[in-house]
């Protein structure tokens, strides 16, 4: 199995292998992965296509980090947006579904959350997760990882799209 070079360092061993199993199942069933990322800021991305030999079965990536990338990439509706959040439930299924509808995969996950500090009521470490897929209804997954800082609270929320884009291909 190839691990993920570039992130190698950094990142957790059942992350590679999980990345490579995801991508392994992509490729068996030949389709395609893509993403939509605000508080991993792209890293969920760089991982898929660090994994050498595998790389083919990534499509693209979004990251949307600000309020306008979500609606200029994704076609998010703004007002729906500063009503919900962007962290909320609806967005993260709405980024998911934007991402499947701009891309040529078949399966989309998408993170958008806290992962430091966010306003005075915004809850440090809560990251919503969507996931669409061309033949099923968008799944959503909330997780509260707390105040464990940014890094590994980016890397906890990439090991969770990673899961649900498991579950997706099984």
């Amino acid at each position: 199995m190839s691990e993920a070079d570039e992130l190698s360092p950094a990142l957790p061993d059942d992350v590679e292998t999980l990345a490579a199993r995801v991508l392994d199942l992509a490729d068996s069933r030949d389709w395609r992965l893509a993403t939509a990322e605000s508080c991993t800021g792209g890293l969920l991305a760089s991982l898929l296509t660090d994994v050498e030999g595998k790389s083919s079965a990534f499509e693209r990536g979004f990251v949307t980090y600000s309020i306008e990338a979500k609606c200029e990439l994704l076609h998010l509706a703004r007002d729906m947006v500063e009503r919900c959040n962007a962290v909320s439930h609806d967005v993260a299924v709405a980024m998911a579904d934007g991402a499947l509808a701009a891309s040529r995969a078949q399966v989309a996950v998408a993170i958008t959350g806290f992962a430091g500090a966010g306003g005075p009521d915004d809850e440090t470490g809560l990251v919503h997760f969507g996931c669409a897929r061309v033949d099923g209804e968008t799944m959503h997954r909330a997780e509260h990882f707390g105040d464990i800082g940014r890094g590994p609270t980016r890397i906890a929320a990439v090991r969770v799209a990673l899961k649900m884009f498991e579950e997706a291909l099984s």
